[in-house]
């Protein structure tokens, strides 16, 4: 993602929507820096750009936006006049309704400006009040973006009648490195300030979202914050919970990716127990009453799915309505097409369940 607004590039939004102003984040982008120059120059390509090949006298890269599937894309070296090599995806989305899509900024925790997106439900009547579907992304080292990605696709969520809000929250990357570092022994601080600070912002903003239907949904690091969450308010009508940490303990001792948790909590458990309770969401499951669908793959080896049947046994056992999703042959994702099915199949079910 870009920080800057490059005032010397110029060009229009083309019929897909595909390209729009250079003057805000949330994208990945193609820069030229030639031989001796100080500055790198953004080219007036926008989306997600990838896999960039450059040949004798062409940029040849992998490009994808919200409301884009990816395909293959070229231009000159000045990335002027970029156009689709590839249509494998045309005949697919000719006749889908996409949601519209736009950013938003507001004052999040430590007084510090968080970026968000929001999407439009697809074929949205004027005036009427629709569900609110907030995407809470993992790592936490992530962003959100334009950016068009086969799992928590959130047109899938606008195409389905939800406005879908996506909010890149302190720790997230883009942004610079000591906004993404500000996560670090801080999971349950700023970035849940900054969630519900969107919320709220986007709530007065926008007239359309109803804020009596509101659900939240979150994987990996997204889906720790979603048990922190249910530990911490009450104001959502239903939650996702995918490969979320319940017990950051014994997270650390279930874990194949063990730098990770001693750099973000500070050293191990037994050198740093303060680092791994600070923000434990297994000391708020008194407070637990949302509903609750919680989602593991039996192959999970960064977050152990004994995480995920022990999120379960806790919404049992303090009655709070809860399903359990287990697909034995995922890992850390759902990425067989049979089960990407069956997941969006029991996720909607869920949110629809609760704001209908």
């Amino acid at each position: 993602a870009w920080d800057r607004s490059p005032t010397d590039l110029e060009w229009a939004p083309d019929s897909k929507g595909l390209f729009a102003s250079a003057d805000h984040l949330g994208r990945h982008a193609l820069f030229s820096l030639p031989l001796g120059a100080k500055d790198a120059t953004p080219l007036p390509v926008e989306g997600s750009n990838n896999g960039l090949v450059v040949t004798s006298d062409r940029l040849l890269w992998l490009h994808d936006a919200l409301r884009a599937p990816a395909e293959v894309w070229t231009s000159g070296f000045d990335g002027k006049a970029p156009r689709a090599v590839t249509h494998l995806n045309d005949a697919r989305v000719k006749n889908l309704s996409w949601g519209e899509p736009e950013q938003l900024t507001f004052k999040g925790a430590k007084g510090d400006t968080v970026s968000a997106w929001l999407i439009k439900p697809a074929n949205m009547k004027p005036g009427s009040k629709v569900p609110v579907a907030m995407l809470i992304h993992g790592g936490p080292q992530g962003s959100f973006g334009d950016h068009f990605h086969y799992r928590w696709n959130p047109e899938i969520f606008a195409g389905h009648g939800f406005a879908t809000m996506m909010i890149d929250f302190h720790g997230s990357t883009g942004y610079g490195q000591a906004f993404t570092d500000a996560i670090r022994g801080d999971w349950g601080g700023a970035p849940f300030d900054d969630l519900m600070k969107g919320l709220d912002a986007a709530l007065a903003k926008y007239t359309f979202l109803d804020r009596n239907r509101v659900v939240a949904m979150g994987a990996s690091y997204g889906g720790f914050m979603i048990n922190w969450i249910n530990g911490h308010t009450d104001r959502f009508k239903a939650l996702v919970c995918h490969d979320g940490n319940l017990d950051e303990v014994m997270a650390y001792y279930e874990t194949e990716e063990l730098w990770f948790p001693e750099w973000e909590h500070g050293k191990t458990p037994w050198e740093n127990p303060a680092g791994y309770t600070k923000h434990d969401p297994r000391d708020f499951v008194k407070n637990w009453k949302t509903p609750t669908l919680v989602v593991h793959g039996g192959m999970d080896f960064r977050v152990v799915e004994t995480q995920g049947i022990a999120t379960f046994t806790a919404l049992q056992r303090r009655g709070v309505e809860s399903r359990l999703l287990h697909f034995p042959d995922e890992n850390h994702w759902v990425l067989k097409p049979a089960n990407s099915k069956r997941w969006h199949e029991e996720v909607l079910a869920w949110i629809d369940r609760f704001t209908k």
